[in-house]
């Protein structure tokens, strides 16, 4: 029931906006638009990243920033505990978004018998637990106390570009594959004997974000989360895989409608080859939620080519779209859409009527807003295939 809380809430809104509509008032369905978009923007999680001193966890804690370690604003890492107290760090991305760096567990201050009493286990939406060797007694005495509190939880073996390498060394002909099976294999009789029958442990390094399981860990908390949680989560996570883009891509694509409905009770401004007004400044604001959520600020790139080793201006090299140059004003997007008024009106011609589907054909025609669709629509296509091109780019030669 949990994970479909979030599609009755939107559910719920849409019945409420398609009843405004067909009475024609247009500024009731904008309010109730802002009002679910709100609701969305505000949502808020906290990921603990927990284990015993040493494992790892402030590198996967920057991994999931896009940070590189020893880089500013980046969670101190080394060979030893150096978080000393919970420690949030905010995602660069989104605010909302908190990622909790706790203490080891075992450790003389933060004991296991109280270490949930001791790093506020209330505040946390779900754990990953790492080890970067094997799982501990104490690694399985806190899953078994965050079990019992129903709170989900993941167990993820860290360093595991170092244990390949390590076995490589030691015998050239060994295949990455077989590493992994073994590894994965160690890890799965480790929690047996601790009480776990049958965890899934995730392979991960925090070094090398796109090889080996990040993307399974990141399709499991999609799965399990509260639908509004996983898309908060899903638009902040660095760009792993081409499937997150595509994912990425879709999510934002859900959030088009909505804007539409806000739109709906707003003077357009008329573009040069675009049929109908467009609201400037929503599409703005869209723009540069995207250009964010597809790691296509200059910010981004400059974190991107940090932990890829591809200089930044080869990744620049791959952007096509004027939008992803610098500042968004509605100037430029105004530019942009008068360039490419033409596809933007074929798209519209091409979806008719039915553009909003939920509500359809008699409460779309009644809609002023239908340019603003589709200019929403081909801006996301537009910086979607920049994404792309920057994310070949990067792992073509990195450390991504």
């Amino acid at each position: 029931m949990l994970y479909f809380t979030g599609i009755i809430m939107a559910d719920k809104y849409e019945e409420k906006i398609k009843s405004a509509l067909q009475n024609e008032d247009m500024a009731g369905a904008a309010e109730i638009a802002q009002e679910y978009l709100d609701e969305v923007n505000n949502v808020r999680l906290n990921i603990a990243i927990t284990g015993e001193g040493g494992s790892g966890k402030s590198t996967l804690v920057n991994a999931l920033r896009g940070i590189k370690n020893k880089t500013p604003g980046a969670a101190p890492t080394g060979p030893k505990e150096t978080t000393m107290e919970p420690t949030a760090y905010i995602h660069p991305q989104n605010d909302k978004i908190i990622i909790w760096d706790l203490p080891g567990i075992g450790t003389v201050n933060f004991t296991a018998d109280k270490y949930l009493e001791d790093v506020g286990f209330e505040k946390y939406d779900f754990f990953i637990i790492v080890s970067s060797e094997r799982f501990r007694e104490n690694d399985a005495k806190l899953a078994k106390e965050i079990q019992k509190k129903k709170k989900k939880f993941y167990f993820v073996r860290s360093k595991i570009d170092n244990s390949v390498r390590d076995e490589k060394r030691d015998d050239p002909n060994v295949k990455e594959e077989e590493v992994l099976n073994i590894i994965r294999n160690n890890c799965t009789e480790e929690l047996k004997k601790l009480g776990f029958e049958s965890s899934k442990v995730f392979l991960i390094s925090g070094c090398s974000l796109h090889l080996y399981e990040l993307n399974d860990l990141r399709k499991t908390l999609l799965e399990e989360l509260l639908e509004l949680q996983r898309d908060v989560l899903l638009l902040a996570l660095p760009n792993i895989s081409l499937d997150v883009i595509e994912e990425k891509k879709k999510t934002l694509e859900s959030k088009i409608k909505w804007l539409t409905f806000t739109s709906t009770a707003v003077a357009a401004v008329p573009v040069p080859g675009i049929s109908e007004g467009v609201d400037l400044k929503i599409i703005s604001k869209f723009t540069q939620e995207c250009k964010e959520s597809l790691g296509l600020t200059p910010e981004l790139l400059q974190k991107v080519s940090d932990l890829s080793g591809v200089p930044l201006e080869d990744l620049k090299a791959e952007l096509k779209s004027p939008l992803t140059g610098g500042e968004i004003t509605k100037e430029l997007v105004l530019k942009v859409l008068a360039k490419y008024g033409a596809v933007i009106t074929a798209m519209a011609a091409e979806g008719g009527a039915r553009f909003v589907p939920i509500v359809g054909i008699p409460v779309a025609m009644a809609l002023s807003s239908v340019s603003t669709y589709y200019s929403l629509k081909y801006i996301l296509n537009s910086l979607v295939e920049d994404a792309t091109r920057v994310f070949m780019k990067a792992v073509s030669r990195s450390h991504l």
